[in-house]
C-alpha cells in the first residue's frame, strides 16, 4: 500500500512539476514586448496594428506552435501593398493568457471574434491564415461568409495533418501523452527547431524555442492537437467555395507537416481556389519563402487595393 502510495505521488509530481517550474505569463514577462494587449471576455490577448490607418485590413492568424511574430515577414510585404494588418497571439502562445478550455475551434473563433469586436474592425477584411491559423481562418469563413472578402491560406491544415511520432502519440494516449508532453515536449519541439531554416525573420528559432520555458504552452499545443487540428475541414470548403469567397492556398512541396493530398483534396471541392505550391519550402514557408509569397499573392490581391 505504501509504495502504491509513493508511486501515485511521484506520477502526480512528474505531471505536476515540470509545469510549475516554468516561467508564468504575467505582468514581468509582457513588459518590454511591443504591441498592445486586449482585455477580452475570454482572456488578455496581445495583439498589434501595423500599415496605413486607412487601407483595408488584413488579420493574421498563426500556427500551432509559434506566435504572431511568425507573420513579420508577411506583413512587411502586406503594408508594402497597402493594406493595414492585424496580428494577434493566439491562447497560451505568444504573451496572451493560458485560458482554461478545450483548444477547440470555439475556443479560437471566440477569441478571434471578440479581438475583432474590440478593435472595431466592422465589415469585411480579408482573412490570413498558417498552418492551424488556416483551419481557423477557414472555420471563421465558413461561419461568416459576409465578413470574409478573401481568405489566403499558407500551408493550411484541414484537410490532413502528419504529426511527429512522438506529437502523434501524445495527442492519441490519454494521460500518459500528457505527462510525455510536460516532460519532454519542449525537447522535441526545440530539437525540430533545429533542423528549421534559419529564414527572413530575426531570432524566430530562439522566440519559439523560448514559448517552451513558459507556463501552459505544452498543454495548449496538446490540447490544439487534440481539438483543433483533429476537424476535418471539408464542409467548411464547401461552403466558402458556395459563398464565392476568393481563396488563395500557398503550399511548400517539403512540407513535412501537411500532406500534398491537401492540395488534391482542395481542388476537389473549391474548383475556383487558386494554388501554388513553391518547390522546396518546408512548414516554416512564412518566413523562408516570402519572396515567393509575395510573388503569389501579387496578382491576387492587387486589384482590391487598387479599387479600395
Amino acid at each position: 500500500m505504501m509504495w502504491t502510495s509513493i508511486i501515485i505521488l511521484g506520477v502526480a509530481l512528474a505531471y505536476a512539476l515540470p509545469e510549475l517550474l516554468r516561467k508564468p505569463m504575467n505582468t514581468n514577462a509582457r513588459r518590454a514586448v511591443k504591441g498592445k494587449f486586449a482585455n477580452l471576455p475570454s482572456g488578455k490577448t496581445h495583439y498589434s496594428w501595423e500599415g496605413p490607418k486607412k487601407g483595408p485590413v488584413a488579420v493574421c492568424v498563426h500556427g500551432l506552435t509559434t506566435g504572431s511574430y511568425v507573420w513579420l515577414a508577411v506583413q512587411k510585404i502586406l503594408n508594402m501593398m497597402g493594406y493595414r494588418v492585424l496580428r494577434y497571439d493566439l491562447y497560451g502562445r505568444g504573451m496572451s493568457d493560458r485560458p482554461e478550455g478545450h483548444q477547440d475551434r470555439a475556443f479560437f473563433l471566440r477569441q478571434l471574434e471578440e479581438l475583432l469586436a474590440d478593435q472595431g474592425v466592422e465589415g469585411d477584411f480579408s482573412l490570413f491564415g498558417y498552418s492551424m491559423g488556416g483551419s481557423i481562418a477557414t472555420a471563421y469563413a465558413a461561419q461568416n461568409p459576409d465578413r470574409v472578402d478573401r481568405l489566403v491560406l499558407l500551408a493550411t491544415a484541414g484537410l490532413g495533418h502528419t504529426p511527429s511520432p512522438f506529437f502523434r502519440f501524445c495527442t492519441r494516449t490519454p494521460f500518459v501523452g500528457d505527462l510525455f508532453m510536460r516532460l519532454f515536449g519542449a525537447m522535441f519541439l526545440r530539437r525540430a527547431l533545429r533542423a528549421a531554416p534559419v529564414g527572413e525573420i530575426d531570432g524566430i528559432a530562439k522566440r519559439q524555442a523560448a514559448e517552451t520555458r513558459y507556463r501552459g504552452y505544452l498543454p495548449a499545443v496538446l490540447s490544439s492537437l487534440r481539438n483543433m487540428l483533429a476537424d476535418d475541414l471539408s464542409a467548411e470548403h464547401r461552403i466558402i467555395a458556395e459563398n464565392n469567397i476568393p481563396v488563395l492556398a500557398i503550399w511548400g512541396d517539403a512540407d513535412a507537416a501537411i500532406p500534398m493530398t491537401a492540395v488534391g483534396r482542395l481542388a476537389q471541392i473549391n474548383r475556383e481556389a487558386r494554388q501554388v505550391t513553391l518547390l522546396g519550402a518546408t512548414h516554416a514557408l512564412p518566413y523562408s519563402h516570402s519572396a515567393d509569397i509575395h510573388a503569389a499573392m501579387q496578382d491576387f490581391l492587387r486589384e482590391f487595393v487598387r479599387d479600395y
